[in-house]
């Protein structure tokens, strides 16, 4: 089954009964990189109430309510992006109290509200499963090897040079045994290793 990401980030302004919500989405690699936009967003918003977040990135998921009373904040949040079949991607909302208190229920439908609102202005795109691999080559077989990336598309990452050439190249993952046959045919003796 297909799972999906977003394409850029969003975000949206919602008022709730003189509180101001702010919604944002945005395609996240793993719970380090989600810390960091996290703070970001503390220290840009100082003034703010609460600061809650959910993370959808395979095994790297969480929530915080962020002081909001328990469950009416991050779970409701990550409710919607799981709604949406989405991963790779971190949900905040920026709560700015206006002086009415909004209840459990009331949290609940604002918290959803504001990411199913920024999730209204972004773009899905279905998530594609990427490979990593590092091939060794002769010098000879490199120009050769490197056009036929450049065709197929696939992220030349980095590459080093020694008694051989070494390309690490990233690509989806349904491409990876097609990959190394047509590496194995441009360059016979290539060394392939896979990374992840």
């Amino acid at each position: 089954m297909p799972t999906f990401t977003i394409a850029a980030r969003v975000e949206i302004e919602l008022e709730i009964r003189k509180s101001r919500f702010i919604g944002i989405v945005m395609p996240m690699a793993g719970r380090d990189a989600a810390r960091q936009e996290i703070e970001r967003m503390r220290a840009a918003h100082r003034g703010a109430t609460h600061v809650c977040w959910a993370l959808m990135a395979g095994g790297q998921s969480g929530m915080s309510d962020d002081g909001e009373p328990s469950g009416t904040a991050g779970r409701p949040m990550l409710e919607v992006l799981r709604h949406h079949e989405l991963d790779g991607v971190l949900a905040m909302v920026v709560r700015y109290y206006g002086g009415i208190k909004l209840g459990a229920g009331g949290l609940v439908r604002a918290y959803t509200d504001a990411i199913a609102s920024a999730l209204k202005n972004a773009d899905r795109t279905e998530r594609v499963p990427l490979a990593e691999i590092e091939i060794g080559i002769v010098y000879a077989a490199e120009p050769q090897l490197r056009h036929w990336l450049a065709q197929q598309k696939y992220e030349l990452l980095d590459s080093r040079h020694d008694a051989l050439a070494h390309l690490h190249l990233r690509l989806p993952a349904a491409s990876l045994d097609q990959a190394e046959e047509a590496i194995r045919r441009l360059a016979s003796n290539a060394s392939i290793k896979r990374i992840i």
